[in-house]
């Protein structure tokens, strides 16, 4: 008997063409809302998911025969672990997909923060070429990177701004208690790190224990001439906190690639700030990375489902769903 997995939203041609070499059917989704997903996930063997759609206890319970539901990408906020635990199912993500495309995503929020590059180019399509005498730069040579969450991509980012731009590293995460890199620098105190870095970059996945985690508190440790950037999960930030610390000159600005609520209604106050860079949580969504997504989500779907334990696990099912 084929195996019917389920894509609530489209994936690259390369994934699903992998399921169905593999034998496997196909059904692509029609709608996100929550009575489609509970509707059309009835039968259905997998689940390969992106972020949009959500994975919760009521969808997960209309899935009688479901056995794995695979991530496309890292963060897993949008999925109901512990209910697919009780029900025997496997949990997956891809961490070794994306990584490289967020690091590289986040340096060239680094870079456009420090070196103006937004406003300048605003200011210049309005024909203001003098706004070159008083718009200055920053330099990163010599700067300090403080990173909160030392994970795959952040380790990847203090190679790149170690090696590559001479930033002085330093990261905090409390399950890191060294390093044997030379260019990352492991500090115990989360306000050391915000006080000392000339950037906060944050890595954080979106639990119950770090939701909302950076606010106001944080925001007041940090240098009024440091950046902000966040292209982790949205939630781990108070966003408000964040405008009020923006707007009062707290900090020069802030790089955002994720929101409390996404999408981020068009009226959201940092749209309206000129020392802040935007972009639609789109850090992992390279062409390559896409790619990489698509397949790897795939590969864990079939080795489920051919009754092998999934290299990316994140869970571990009460009652693994593995008799076929």
């Amino acid at each position: 008997m084929s195996h019917l997995v389920y894509i609530p939203q489209d994936i690259e041609k390369v994934g699903k063409r992998f399921l169905v070499e593999k034998g496997y059917k196909i059904k692509v989704g029609s709608d996100l809302s929550q009575k489609i997903l509970m509707e059309e996930i009835k039968g259905c063997d997998a689940v390969l998911t992106r972020s949009t759609a959500v994975i919760n206890r009521e969808v997960i319970t209309a899935a009688e025969n479901l056995k794995v539901i695979a991530k496309y990408g890292v963060g897993l906020d949008n999925i109901d672990i512990e209910a697919a635990t009780e029900r025997g199912i496997y949990v997956t993500n891809t961490p070794e997909a994306n990584a490289n495309s967020v690091a590289e995503h986040v340096m060239a929020l680094i870079l456009s923060l420090s070196k103006n590059l937004s406003l300048a180019d605003k200011e210049l399509r309005s024909g203001n070429f003098a706004i070159r005498n008083q718009l200055f730069g920053m330099d990163l040579e010599g700067k300090t990177l403080g990173i909160i969450g030392l994970g795959r991509i952040g380790r990847i980012l203090a190679k790149k701004a170690s090696k590559g731009f001479d930033m002085k590293v330093i990261g905090y995460d409390p399950y890191v208690t060294a390093s044997t890199n030379s260019e990352l620098e492991i500090a115990t105190d989360l306000e050391w790190v915000f006080r000392n870095s000339d950037v906060i970059s944050l890595h954080l996945p979106l639990t119950k224990t770090t939701k909302g985690i950076i606010g106001c508190r944080e925001f007041s440790w940090m240098k009024p001439s440091a950046y902000f950037v966040n292209a982790s999960r949205g939630g781990v930030v108070k966003e408000a906190d964040l405008v009020n610390a923006l707007q009062a000159g707290e900090i020069a600005g802030a790089g955002i690639d994720v929101f409390e609520v996404e999408p981020p209604e068009k009226w959201n106050p940092l749209f309206k700030l000129d020392n802040v860079i935007v972009s639609p949580h789109n850090a992992a969504l390279t062409k390559e990375g896409s790619i990489r997504m698509a397949v790897h989500a795939a590969m864990q779907v079939e080795q489920v489902l051919s009754g092998v334990k999934p290299n990316w696990a994140v869970n571990e099912p009460l009652t693994k769903g593995l008799s076929m």
